[in-house]
C-alpha cells in the first residue's frame, strides 16, 4: 500500500465519491445511501431497506433526545438527517468529498434542520480536540483507512467519545484466508485507489487493544448481496443516462465493480459486520467495585 496521508486519502475518496451526485443517485435510493441496507424482507424495496438500516444504527446506539452525534465518512448525509429528524439528536457529519458535503447541506438547510444538524467537509483528524460525543458511527469508513492505521483512528474514536459512549463501527471485511486476486487489483486501480480489507476477528483485536468493550457484533453479508445486486440492477436500467453523465468507462467500472461485489457477499468471499463498542466509564466501574465489597445486610 502507498503512504497513507491526508492528502492522498482526501484525493482517493474523490476519485471514487466525487464522480457525480447524479450518477449515484440513478441508482441508490431516495435518501442517497451508499452502504449495506437492511431488508426485514428477503424480496424488500431498497428505499425501505436502506431507511430500516438507518434505524438499526440509530438503535443500536441507543440515541437519545439531545445527544451529540458524530458521523465519520457521512457520505451525502442520510444517518445525519435521520437521527436529528427521528430521534432529536444533534448529528454532526464529516466526508472528505466536497460534492457529497455540498449535496448533504443543501439537504439539511432544504428540511430546516441548521439548529441539529450539519456535515462538514472535513477530515475526522481535524476535528477540534476538545469535542466530545455521546455516540459515534462509522459506515463504510474502516474500508479507507490501511490496517496500519486502526489504532490511531480507534485512539481518536476513543478520545473524542465520552465515558459511557457508543461507538459502531460497519464495514467490508474478508475471509481470514483471503488472497490477492485480479479482483482485487481492479478494485484499487480502478475503483478504490485506498481501499484495503481485513477479516473481523482482527478488527476486534485492535478495537479491544484501544480500550473498547466489544458490545455487539452482527454479520449482514446476505443483506449486502442484495443490495449490491439491486444497485446493478438499477444503474442498468438507467445505462443511456448514465453513460451521458461520466461515459462509457466509467459506466461500465461501476457494473463490474458493484456485480462482482454481490457475488462476493453472496459466496462469502466478502463480509459485513456491524460492530457495537463502548468507552468504559471507569466512574461506573469503580462504583460497582465498591458495592461489591460490602458485606451483604443480613
Amino acid at each position: 500500500m502507498r503512504l497513507r496521508t491526508k492528502r492522498f486519502d482526501a484525493r482517493a475518496i474523490a476519485y471514487h465519491y466525487d464522480v457525480s451526485n447524479d450518477f449515484y443517485a440513478l441508482f441508490l435510493d431516495r435518501r442517497m445511501v451508499y452502504t449495506c441496507a437492511y431488508y426485514r424482507r428477503p424480496d424488500g424495496d431498497l428505499d425501505q431497506a436502506q431507511e430500516d438500516k438507518l434505524d438499526l444504527v440509530c438503535r443500536k446506539l441507543r440515541l437519545e433526545e439531545g445527544e451529540r452525534l458524530l458521523d465519520i465518512g457521512c457520505g451525502w448525509g442520510s444517518l445525519v438527517v435521520w437521527a436529528a429528524e427521528r430521534y432529536g439528536v444533534e448529528a454532526r457529519g464529516v466526508t472528505l468529498s466536497r460534492a457529497q458535503a455540498d449535496w448533504a447541506q443543501a439537504w439539511i438547510r432544504r428540511l430546516g434542520l441548521e439548529d441539529r444538524a450539519r456535515v462538514d467537509h472535513l477530515d475526522y483528524r481535524d476535528l477540534p480536540r476538545e469535542l466530545r460525543f455521546e455516540k459515534i458511527a462509522a459506515v463504510g469508513v474502516i474500508e479507507h483507512l490501511g490496517i496500519k492505521n486502526y489504532p490511531d483512528y480507534f485512539a481518536r474514536v476513543h478520545e473524542l467519545l465520552v465515558p459511557g459512549g457508543l461507538f459502531l463501527n460497519h464495514g467490508i471485511t474478508h475471509e481470514k484466508h483471503w488472497r490477492r486476486s485480479s479482483q482485487t487489483e481492479f478494485l484499487e486501480r480502478h475503483v478504490f485507489p485506498n481501499g484495503e480489507m481485513d477479516n473481523v476477528s482482527h478488527i476486534l483485536d485492535v478495537l479491544e487493544r484501544a480500550r473498547f468493550e466489544i458490545r455487539d457484533v452482527e454479520s449482514l453479508r446476505e443483506h449486502y448481496a442484495r443490495t449490491t445486486r439491486q444497485w446493478v440492477e438499477r444503474l442498468q436500467a438507467n445505462a443511456e443516462r448514465a453513460r451521458a453523465l461520466v461515459g462509457e468507462r466509467t459506466y461500465r467500472t461501476w457494473i463490474a465493480y458493484l456485480a462482482s461485489s454481490s457475488v462476493g457477499f453472496t459466496h462469502g468471499a466478502l463480509g459485513l459486520y456491524q460492530v457495537v463498542v463502548s468507552r468504559p466509564d471507569p466512574a461506573v466501574r469503580d462504583a460497582v467495585k465498591g458495592a461489591g465489597s460490602r458485606a451483604p445486610p443480613e
